[in-house]
């Protein structure tokens, strides 16, 4: 039996690029689809149905079931209306995949308060509001006593977690679904719901502007951009055979690579008794000196 016979998913944002490919390997592993796709720009601009139909016919083709969904992940009752779709099509949702996502880029002093919002709006909010609705459903199943064993799958970025000059307003989305997905799995845990991130690295719409021909491979090489290789792990999270959550995992090439979470620096830490002066941090941080293999950053404008 497929790994994932019996399942229902919804991947938003599969039309294309990585969505695309997570929406047939989860058909080819015997999931039941519902492929989102708003069919706009990767500025967030424009609309159609047809990337999303092209999917489910590329689905139905090899002999797999999935319906296609052109709701808004950012509006709330296109979020309740996709998964609505899933209940309505194929009775049950047992995975949700968020990987709707575009980019504005500019540099902080150039960002407009539009690419700001719309950013953040699809990115972060319709994340937000995809697994809220699924979560109500869940929760209902599991106050009714119906074993839930669910799976929420987000999608970070690099950009989030380490920074990338020229994308304050899609690395402060990406970095907000690293911290809602470890808040989401404390909270979920108790429907039966696990809830991981991954940071891809993949050639698609999005990233081809940023890198152009430098993620293309070789002929006759391994080309560890191509979007396909990112699905196989967002697959097993999917399935009810994972136990994982609270997670975030690098996923690219050959690699999964799991991402430390924030955490106190034991070999960096000032201390005193009572309240600091100004003047006491100032020396106090002085003899501390930077971490460990780490220099800080220099102030061009500190007085001599």
């Amino acid at each position: 039996m497929a790994s994932l016979g019996q399942t229902v998913a919804v991947v938003t944002g599969a039309g294309r690029g990585i969505g695309r490919e997570h929406a047939l390997l989860l058909a080819a592993e015997g999931a039941k689809v519902v492929v989102n796709d708003l069919g706009g720009r990767q500025d967030g601009t424009g609309a159609g149905a047809s990337p999303a139909e092209e999917v489910v016919a590329e689905i139905h083709a090899n002999g797999g079931e999935a319906v296609a969904n052109s709701d808004d992940v950012s509006d709330a009752e296109g979020a309740q209306q996709i998964i609505d779709t899933a209940l309505e099509s194929f009775g049950r949702l047992d995975v949700v995949i968020n990987n709707a996502g575009i980019l504005r880029d500019r540099v902080l002093v150039n960002i407009e308060d539009e690419d700001w919002d719309l950013v953040v709006r699809v990115n972060l909010r319709g994340t937000f509001l995809v697994t809220r609705a699924a979560a109500r459903h869940w929760r209902a199943e599991s106050k009714a006593g119906r074993p839930v064993n669910a799976s929420v799958v987000n999608t970070s970025s690099e950009s989030g977690v380490f920074g990338n000059p020229g994308q304050a307003n899609y690395a402060a989305a990406k970095a907000a679904i690293a911290s809602l997905t470890q808040v989401s799995a404390k909270e979920l845990e108790r429907y039966g719901v696990r809830v991981n991130a991954i940071l891809p690295q993949a050639r698609t719409r999005l990233t081809v502007g940023a890198f152009g021909d430098a993620l293309d491979a070789g002929e006759g090489k391994f080309d560890r951009f191509d979007p396909a290789n990112v699905s196989p792990f967002v697959a097993y999270l999917a399935s009810p055979e994972s136990e994982l959550s609270g997670e975030v995992f690098l996923v690219g090439g050959s690699r999964v690579q799991r991402i430390k979470p924030w955490e106190k620096d034991p070999e960096w830490k000032l201390q005193t008794e009572g309240r600091w002066t100004v003047a006491e941090l100032g020396k106090a941080v002085l003899d501390a000196g930077a971490p460990s293999g780490q220099k800080w950053t220099a102030n061009p404008n500190k007085v001599k």
